[in-house]
C-alpha cells in the first residue's frame, strides 16, 4: 500500500483504538501501521514506525496525550481524539490539525482528510521558488499585504522574526524563517551574504574591503552598509561576476 498518510493511533482503551482503526481503513490515503495504549509505547512507535500522522487521545489514566508531544516532531499531524470537550482550546495552541470527539465517525473524518490534503498544498505551495515579478500574501507587522518580490532589497534575521527592506523605505516583520526565504526567492536575484542577511543582487551599488577578510555591502537608497562574512564572500564574488 503506498498511502499518503502513516496513522498511529495512541488511546488507552482496546475498544475505541480498533473502532477507529476500523474507520481509517475505509480511507486508502491512510494506513494504520500502528497503535499504542500509553504515551511510553506511542514514543516507542513513533522511532519505529515513522508516522506522519497520529490520532491521539488526550485523558488517559495518569497521563496525558498533551505529554507526546515534547517528543516528536513538528512535521507529524496530530488529531486529537477524546470523549471531552473542554481541551479543545489547547488542542489547537499547541497546533493540532483537528479535535474529534468520540465516537469518531467516517463522516467527520472525512473532514479531517480535507484538512491534511489542505495542509500538505500548502506545505508545497510554502516550498515552491518565487519568481522574481511575484508577489506573496504574508503579514507584515500586524497586518497582511502583498509583497511584491522584485520591490525587496535585503531580508535580515531578528530573533524568531525576520525583517523586510522594501525600495519605498519600509522595514517590516515577518514571521518567516531566513531559511524559507532562502530556499523560496529566486536564485538568480537574491543571495545569502552572512548568517543574518539575504540581499537582492540587483540592489548593489558596490562592495568594499573590510577588515578580517570580511567586506561592506552598499545597496542602492540605503546609508549604511551590510557586512558580507568571509565564508560567503567567494560564493558572491561567482555570482556576482
Amino acid at each position: 500500500m503506498n498511502s499518503k498518510y502513516r496513522a498511529l493511533v495512541v488511546d488507552d482503551e482496546n475498544l475505541a483504538r480498533q473502532d477507529l482503526i476500523s474507520i481509517l481503513e475505509e480511507f486508502k490515503e491512510i494506513e494504520s501501521v500502528g497503535e499504542a495504549n500509553n504515551i511510553v509505547s506511542a514514543k516507542d512507535a513513533v522511532e519505529k514506525l515513522n508516522p506522519n500522522l497520529i490520532f491521539l487521545d488526550i485523558k488517559m489514566p495518569g497521563e496525558s496525550g498533551f505529554d507526546l508531544l515534547e517528543y516528536i516532531s513538528d512535521n507529524i499531524y496530530i488529531v486529537f481524539v477524546t470523549a471531552f470537550d473542554e481541551y479543545a482550546i489547547r488542542a489547537f495552541e499547541v497546533n493540532a490539525l483537528d479535535y474529534l470527539l468520540k465516537p469518531v465517525t467516517k463522516e467527520r473524518l472525512e473532514l479531517t482528510l480535507e484538512k491534511l490534503e489542505e495542509n500538505e498544498e500548502k506545505k508545497q505551495e510554502e516550498l515552491k521558488e518565487l519568481d522574481f515579478d511575484d508577489q506573496i500574501f504574508l503579514k507584515l507587522n500586524s497586518k497582511y499585504h502583498f509583497l511584491k518580490i522584485n520591490t525587496i532589497i535585503q531580508i535580515t534575521s531578528e530573533g524568531d522574526y525576520s525583517k523586510v527592506q522594501t525600495k519605498n523605505g519600509n522595514i517590516s516583520l515577518t514571521t518567516k524563517s531566513m531559511k524559507e526565504w532562502e530556499n523560496r526567492l529566486p536564485i538568480n536575484h537574491f543571495i545569502r551574504i552572512h548568517r543574518s542577511t539575504i540581499i537582492n543582487t540587483d540592489e548593489v551599488d558596490r562592495i568594499e574591503p573590510w577588515y578580517n577578510n570580511a567586506h561592506r555591502v552598499y545597496l542602492k537608497g540605503t546609508s549604511k552598509p551590510v557586512v558580507m562574512s568571509r565564508r560567503y564572500f567567494v560564493k558572491v564574488k561567482e555570482k556576482l561576476q
